[in-house]
């Protein structure tokens, strides 16, 4: 069998990490990362552009790089990586997938306790003896355990940073065909969950054979696991498997609500069905008998929109976000769903960066984007002087920054607000990176974690209070720190940071990065319910990631969010004059 496009990429991945253990030239470690980075986001299949001689127009795919694909392509393998696997054990690759392991680290386990595998890491690390090695420590050989027990939950469920625009495209090549009459995208991804595992595509059409046959036949396709009337499914050259149904317009309502989930909502769901006298499922809402038995002879309720399967039922129609039995049933009984905040209800973005510190846009080039967004005002947030590796700004430079801010405002006469602003890190010992004096110059100021991020409930929390009770900082930033899929939450008390923030008048961050989408939706409900302001922003360091903002809307709208809970929906007036008015 022939590699995909994922394993053609997997071993690259894994060369860069072999040859990062075995001490290489940086240069030529990156030379494989980046081959494999391409090859992933690469929607056809790389036997079709070797065919068409168009491997090496591929960004980062040089000559050398294109053979070894053609290597692959031909012999299912590639003898540079069986060279590899013979000098440096495979398993220390795995072991780099822990948080905080890089190759050095793989390595000295190797070098001082001949360690190739997790489970061998795993055993020593319970024993006691990774303390004891140069450059550890009992805290260090914590986290190793920590690290470990974290990559044992993953359970390799896509981001939905990854899995909805393929899904989209899927969906949007669908819909050209003639015969589909309306198409929309279900199950979890449709409900916005931060992780996604199939994705689920329904298409209402007459004839499903043209729509199946252009399904299984897309170039991203790897394999074809099944292929049917009314269902095919097939896995992606990323790994990703999708599921297309096609059913017919007249059933289009119970099939989509039947698909979307959750399985919770869809059982309450029946259920309420079941007390009217009525069976639910994806064809239709069907009349019971006292033992509740269909009955065929009567006429089944056909439902071709969602709308009109709720309210059958009686209750106001549920959005997809909230359809996870937290309550939204019952809210919908009493018709008191909160209306969620949209897309169109955003008009400033109160995080991005720029080439002052780790963007790749310039001030001016961030702003003209966000002009031809539409959002009405921004703040410039560039990181602080501890992060280095971000070329955080010194005191000196922030404010040479925010006279640049400024003197750009004063040219763009009104067309959009900008707010000279810094994303300050909040120090591992509770330290603010600046002094109140230079906080006090800034329009807008962002403190979040970036280190210490494995210390303990109290510390952590302490951390974050400190940030919240400072008199300069508006906005606590990715709050948990988590980054998918290797950084989990902070542990933190949210109860006392929620409160802390509700006395203060702190926004807490939704970041909208798939990477991040923190606060989390359960504690963006819960920071609502309090009373404690919000902020959507994009966190972008690039213009592209001004785009990534409906990610964060999901998350909001999962969260029973609405605009008037986050202050980037406000009009800048009423901002300017919350930001006057802070204790």
């Amino acid at each position: 069998m022939s590699l995909s496009n994922r394993e053609i990429a997997d071993i690259f991945e894994r060369c860069a990490d072999m040859l990062q253990i075995r001490g290489a030239n940086i240069h030529r470690v990156l030379s494989y990362r980046r081959a494999a980075e391409t090859i992933r986001a690469v929607p056809r299949d790389l036997r079709v552009i070797s065919s068409e001689g168009g491997l090496t127009d591929l960004s980062y795919i040089g000559k050398t790089i294109a053979a070894k694909i053609d290597e692959m392509l031909e012999t299912d393998q590639l003898e540079f990586y069986e060279r590899l696997k013979a000098e440096v054990p495979e398993g220390l690759v795995d072991i780099m997938h822990i948080n905080g392991v890089g190759p050095k680290k793989a390595k000295l386990f190797w070098d001082q306790l001949d360690i190739t595998s997790l489970a061998e890491l795993l055993s020593a690390a319970e024993a006691g003896k990774l303390a004891d090695l140069p450059g550890m420590g009992a805290k260090s050989q914590q986290k190793i355990l920590d690290g470990i027990e974290a990559l044992s939950r993953q359970t390799g469920r896509a981001s939905i940073g990854d899995a909805l625009p393929a899904a989209q495209r899927i969906l949007g090549h669908l819909l050209e065909l003639p015969e589909a009459q309306e198409g929309a995208l279900a199950g979890s991804i449709r409900r916005g969950r931060e992780t996604i595992g199939d994705v689920d595509i329904l298409i209402a059409a007459d004839d499903s054979g043209p729509i199946m046959q252009r399904f299984v036949t897309m170039e991203n396709v790897g394999r074809v696991l099944g292929h049917g009337p009314t269902k095919s499914s097939v896995e992606l050259l990323s790994g990703l498997q999708v599921d297309v149904r096609v059913l017919e317009k007249a059933r289009w309502g119970t099939a989509l609500n039947y698909f979307t989930g959750s399985l919770a909502h869809n059982v309450k769901m029946r259920q309420i069905a079941l007390d009217r006298g009525l069976s639910l499922n994806e064809h239709a809402l069907s009349p019971i008998d006292d033992s509740k038995t269909i009955l065929e002879s009567a006429e089944k309720i056909l439902c071709d929109n969602e709308e009109k399967v709720y309210t059958t039922l009686g209750l106001q129609y549920v959005p997809p976000e909230l359809r996870e039995d937290s309550g939204e049933i019952e809210a919908a009984r009493e018709g008191c769903l909160p209306r969620l905040i949209t897309g169109g209800d955003i008009v400033a973005d109160l995080h991005m960066h720029s080439t002052w510190s780790d963007g790749k846009h310039s001030i001016r080039e961030m702003v003209d984007a966000c002009i031809q967004r539409g959002l009405r005002y921004i703040a410039i947030t560039d990181h602080s002087r501890s992060l280095g590796i971000a070329n955080g700004l010194s005191i000196e430079r922030l404010l040479a920054q925010a006279e640049e801010v400024r003197r750009l405002n004063a040219e763009l006469g009104g067309e959009i607000q900008v707010l000279a602003g810094t994303e300050m890190d909040i120090k591992a010992d509770g330290g603010m990176d600046y002094p109140d004096e230079i906080l006090a110059q800034m329009d807008f100021v962002i403190a979040s974690l970036h280190s210490g991020l494995q210390q303990k409930r109290p510390q952590v929390t302490e951390r974050l209070l400190n940030a919240i009770r400072n008199p300069h900082v508006d906005m606590i930033g990715h709050p948990s720190a988590r980054q998918f899929p290797n950084r989990e939450a902070v542990d933190a008390d949210w109860d006392a940071v929620l409160a802390a923030a509700k006395e203060r008048d702190t926004i807490l961050e939704i970041n909208a990065n798939p990477l991040r989408l923190d606060l989390k939706p359960e504690l963006a409900r819960l920071a609502k319910d309090l009373g404690v302001l919000l902020a959507i922003n994009t966190d972008a360091h690039q213009i592209a990631h001004l785009d990534l903002m409906d990610y964060g809307v999901t998350i909001a709208r999962r969260g029973w969010v609405e605009a008037e809970n986050v202050v980037n929906s406000w009009t800048f007036e009423r901002f300017e004059q919350w930001l006057s008015a802070r204790p």
